[in-house]
């Protein structure tokens, strides 16, 4: 049987996360969560101070190509050896993470319903649309707490590139969504979700 594949996406700092560890905490060991930030393209001939300037909310920025191979292996059945990304280094590290196959597969991202080939692997398109002050709030305590960012990179890279590229490329891609919610809070739409789900899960029961 066929994974379920859904995809979550929506401006960072909407509550994409959220949403994802809800259903993750849910149905537990029967879901597998993939991460587009994983793939960002290396760039390891590359000095730390022109990485730091690069657009990282383009969707060039990510190896989509490399994710579409992990997902059809997924869907055959096949562990995948997924990259990591390490923020403070503006570069891929050498670990990796290895993702065993499951009924479910949680995919988030703010571009994840963006490119083509991606979306129509997707079961349910799902679409966090926060406010954009929520959004830059969040941003702004995950990124210092998390990711060892200063506020004035913080401000400096949201108002360079992720503002423009949100408006540009994530934004308008929740016209591609099944399901769009406010919050990752939203009870009413958590537990739709978590009804096609279970309902899945029920089907491929023996």
């Amino acid at each position: 049987m066929k994974p379920m594949i859904i995809g979550i996406a929506g401006g960072s700092g909407s509550g994409k996360s959220t949403f994802t560890n809800r259903l993750k905490d849910r149905f537990g060991d029967q879901v597998a969560v993939l991460y587009h930030d994983n793939y960002y393209r290396a760039h390891d001939n590359m000095p730390f101070e022109e990485r730091k300037k690069l657009n990282y909310d383009h969707p060039d920025a990510l190896e989509t190509e490399l994710l579409v191979e992990h997902l059809k292996q997924l869907k055959e059945g096949q562990a995948i050896e997924c990259p990591t990304y390490n923020y403070s280094l503006h570069n891929r590290a050498k670990e990796t993470i290895i993702v065993e196959p499951r009924p479910v597969i949680l995919l988030e991202g703010i571009l994840v319903l963006c490119d083509r080939q991606l979306r129509n692997m997707l079961d349910i398109k799902i679409y966090v649309d926060a406010d954009a002050d929520e959004r830059i709030l969040r941003r702004i305590v995950r990124d210092t707490k998390e990711r060892g960012r200063d506020l004035e990179n913080i401000i400096d890279q949201y108002l360079a590139t992720v503002k423009p590229m949100h408006n540009i490329h994530v934004e308008p891609t929740k016209i591609y969504a099944d399901i769009i919610t406010n919050s990752g809070m939203n009870d009413v739409a958590f537990d739709l979700v978590s009804s096609k789900i279970q309902a899945y899960l029920d089907s491929i029961q023996p």
